[in-house]
């Protein structure tokens, strides 16, 4: 009855989303002064999980159903952003990328929020403290 909880694999997706867009951010600051850099970024995870889940004409019932490599979530779609660029054709800009930095950090805490929140429902449910 409670193996397959779709908001714990939604918590999860958000988290590691979040973690991926980390790491962009984290090599865009990195490249900050490489000379013809293009700052880069993680198409949202909103956008990410409707295109996961818009395509609804195979869904796994039970473990083996459906093949792996179809239900791969880790692989998210890196997309350039746009902005001025240097003198040297570097685009990545620094108060930027810290904005982007808190903005992650906000995503990771509302993944974790969710997931507490779900355990302590769920928990609550069976009669559990």
């Amino acid at each position: 009855m409670f193996q397959n909880l779709d908001i714990f694999k939604m918590a999860s997706g958000m988290a590691r989303h979040a973690i991926s867009r980390q790491e962009v951010v984290a090599k865009n600051i990195a490249n900050a002064d490489t000379p013809e850099y293009r700052a880069k970024d993680i198409a949202s995870f909103e956008d990410t999980y409707r295109a996961d889940t818009s395509n609804t004409s195979l869904r796994a019932t039970r473990a083996g159903h459906v093949l792996e490599s179809q239900q791969n979530t880790s692989d998210y779609r890196l997309i350039d952003t746009p902005g001025a660029s240097s003198p040297n054709g570097n685009t990545v800009s620094l108060e930027g990328e810290m904005m982007k930095s808190a903005q992650v950090r906000h995503e990771h805490d509302m993944a974790l929020a969710v997931y507490k929140s779900s355990m302590n429902i769920l928990r609550t449910s069976l009669g559990r403290k």
